[in-house]
This record gives structure tokens, C-alpha cells and sequence, in this order.
């Protein structure tokens, strides 16, 4: 860990507070309660992504692949997502999303835009402005 200042040190503290706190209140906002975050997750990266073999979701979920290939497996079996032959490698299969899981995540997402859009309603102009900018700093950090 770097060698951080008190101020630093107090900043980067109250980062990973408030991300958690956030992130377990959007958690509250799924449509389908039945699905893990990490099966979400990994309906996230196919719709970010597109289509991926199961070695390719791991990595990208920093999972092992044999977990992988159970939570593939687990959508599957709802309806979430489907293997198609690899064009390359008969080895390999595709993991590709329907259109089931597309509207799903499209629901989620419009539950969770609308939950943060009611909660950025109690901020002033300034702090507004301030989050706005701090958007593509987050966004930055969640991928690297």
C-alpha cells in the first residue's frame, strides 16, 4: 500500500465507506432477487462487452474458471444466457445474453438510475457539479 498522509489516508477511508454504504443500498434496487451480484455482474460484462467464451468472463470477473463455468451454467438454466459453438475453436464455446436478460438489465438499470436520481435530488448545485466531475474518476477506478 502506498505511503499515505493523514489527509490521504482519511480521504481514501471515507471513499471505501461511502462506495460500500452506496453500493449496498443500489443492491436493494435488483428486479430479480434470485440472482447473485455476481451472476448480475457477469450479465453486466456481456452487455458491456458483448460475447465472451467462459475463460474470457473469468478473467474480466477475476473469478476461477471452473466458477465460471457454474455461474454460466446457472444462467443457463434461467434463461439469461446461452453457448453457441466458438467460430474458431470447436473446443470452446460463446456465452451470449438473451433478450430476457437484456430487458432485465434494463429494468434494473432504470431502477437503480431512478433510486440515485432521488437521492442526487437532496444535493445543492455545487455538490451536484462536484459528483458529476467525479464520475469518470469512479468509473476509471472500477476497471482498473
Amino acid at each position: 500500500m502506498p505511503d499515505l498522509s493523514q489527509g490521504d489516508e482519511a480521504a481514501v477511508n471515507a471513499l471505501r465507506s461511502a462506495v460500500m454504504r452506496l453500493s449496498r443500498r443500489l443492491k436493494h434496487q435488483r428486479v430479480d432477487e434470485s440472482l447473485s451480484p455476481t451472476e448480475m455482474s457477469v450479465l453486466g460484462t456481456l452487455a458491456r462487452c458483448g460475447r465472451a467464451t467462459p475463460g474470457e468472463l473469468a478473467r474480466k470477473e477475476h473469478v476461477q474458471p471452473p466458477s465460471m463455468t457454474r455461474i454460466v451454467a446457472l444462467l443457463e438454466g434461467k434463461g439469461l444466457v446461452r453457448l453457441e459453438p466458438h467460430p474458431d475453436d470447436r473446443r470452446q464455446k460463446v456465452v451470449t445474453q438473451t433478450e430476457q436478460a437484456e430487458a432485465m438489465l434494463e429494468e434494473s438499470r432504470r431502477r437503480r438510475n431512478a433510486f440515485l436520481a432521488t437521492l442526487t435530488e437532496q444535493l445543492d448545485e455545487d455538490e451536484w457539479a462536484k459528483l458529476r466531475a467525479a464520475a469518470p474518476v469512479l468509473e476509471k477506478l472500477a476497471h482498473i
